[in-house]
């Protein structure tokens, strides 16, 4: 493969691996401010319970929504770590290309 086609071949590849970082970005943006309702809404539903008492229903929409919280947070930590893994993946490139420029 000669230098030309393989540094194209990199700059193509850091494309692809830049717009994934892109759309796990948006996706972390998207999970975070979902994450960010829900804790409103466990907020929400706490002073519920401080103002009027503890009810069955209010009990389990609490632990519903605590649930639901804790979920998101899992998607979160699992999206921040794609992002991470992304990252490197274009810093590898990145490298690949460097060495290119080299020769």
């Amino acid at each position: 493969m000669g230098q030309t086609t393989r540094r194209d071949a990199l700059l193509a590849r850091r494309l692809d691996l830049v717009a994934n970082v892109s759309a796990l970005t948006a996706e972390a943006l998207r999970l975070n401010q979902k994450r960010a309702g829900i804790e409103v809404e466990v907020l929400r539903l706490e002073l519920e319970i401080g103002r009027n008492g503890v009810s069955a229903q209010l009990v389990r929409d609490l632990q519903e929504a605590q649930e639901r919280a804790a979920a998101v947070m899992h998607e979160c930590a699992a999206c921040e770590d794609s992002i991470v893994a992304a990252e490197g993946d274009v810093e590898d490139v990145d490298r690949s290309l460097a060495a290119t420029d080299g020769n």
